[in-house]
């Protein structure tokens, strides 16, 4: 019997270090790093809605909004000095900043977002967005009655060139005569200047407006001038209900989810994530009833295949091609400045 009573309480109480364990490990501190504003309604407000997500999983999270030049280094910093398990900094220009901060902190995870670099403590992490960009120019592509398609851009950085071409191969599958004219901000985020943009390529006779910005500026902008529009990271048929025809998405909560649970349970490793829709990380926001229904029917089957695997936006490029995009395919009008 004492033998008995002895091995149950050997039992109980490494039951009770395992769920003792198992709480600390759940006291998990994450800081999020923006690049504008969370109002912007677009990028950064969908990463923030991942951040959010966390929360409701019982993680402690931080953020700053509005980075920008010296500040990007001395916010991550920051934040590892305070000792967050993991920095999460979502900007492409953020790369450089997050892997020298993460050679002086060893003992803190980093996770940069549209970057490439890697280290023993740094990962990256992006999605397929290209995938609903193509769906995204297909609608266009049928919904043009100009056959001149509008972009609004930001930086000429591989991820945004990457976009634009997808989007014009997916016009020109539908509707070969499209042509697509690019107009750069030199910012990913000022209204004004988006707005601007959008006003010059409707002049210039674009009926379909789509964007790689921030805010909804250009969506705005085409409800104002009564032509279309394809919006980006969220739905943004609010700013514009009756030009919005749909928008290339994103879902950050499903990865922010997974690397979460991987630090939890000790799997989380410094790796380069390419999501796509199949991930469900990336997605197109609802097809507005000014679409016919035999283009939302064209629209879900390629997007079923996509899913499926059995078509692929660029099957003749490895990631590596895509990722190092740097020219416009037949069909884009505009100039690439270094």
């Amino acid at each position: 019997m004492r033998k008995l009573l002895v091995v149950m309480l050997a039992v109980a109480l490494s039951l009770a270090l395992c769920v003792g364990a198992f709480a600390e490990e759940k006291k998990i501190k994450a800081a999020f790093v923006y690049v504008a504003p969370i109002g912007d309604h677009g990028w950064t407000y969908a990463h923030d809605l991942g951040r959010q997500q966390l929360e409701k999983m019982g993680v402690e999270t931080a953020y700053t909004e509005s980075v920008a030049g010296p500040d990007i280094e001395r916010v991550i910093r920051g934040y590892a000095q305070k000792g967050y398990d993991i920095i999460f900094t979502t900007s492409f220009e953020f790369m450089d900043p997050t892997i020298e901060v993460a050679a002086d902190f060893p003992n803190v995870k980093f996770e940069h977002c549209s970057g490439f670099k890697i280290a023993e403590n740094a990962g990256n992490y992006f999605g397929r967005i290209e995938e609903p960009r193509y769906l995204s120019g297909m609608v266009a592509g049928k919904m043009t009655k100009s056959n001149v398609l509008g972009y609004v851009a930001a930086h000429p950085i591989p991820e945004v060139i990457r976009g634009i071409n997808s989007f014009a191969k997916g016009a020109r599958e539908v509707n070969p005569n499209v042509v697509v004219k690019v107009v750069w901000t030199g910012s990913w985020y000022d209204p004004a200047k988006e707005k601007e943009a959008a006003v010059s390529l409707i002049n210039a006779g674009a009926d379909v407006i789509a964007q790689h910005q921030d805010s909804p500026a250009a969506q705005e902008a085409a409800e104002e001038h009564k032509v279309y529009s394809i919006g980006y990271n969220q739905d943004m048929s609010k700013f514009a209900p009756n030009a919005h025809l749909t928008a290339p998405s994103w879902n950050w909560s499903v990865y922010y989810e997974q690397t979460i649970k991987a630090l939890q349970n000790g799997t989380w490793k410094a790796e380069a994530y390419w999501g796509g829709m199949k991930d469900g990380v990336v997605y197109l926001s609802p097809l507005s009833k000014a679409v016919p229904q035999d283009v939302v029917d064209m629209v879900e089957k390629r997007k079923q295949e996509i899913i499926d695997g059995t078509f692929n936006v660029w099957p003749d490029k490895t990631d590596q091609d895509l990722l190092t995009m740097n020219y416009f395919i037949e069909g884009v009008e505009g100039t690439l400045p270094k």
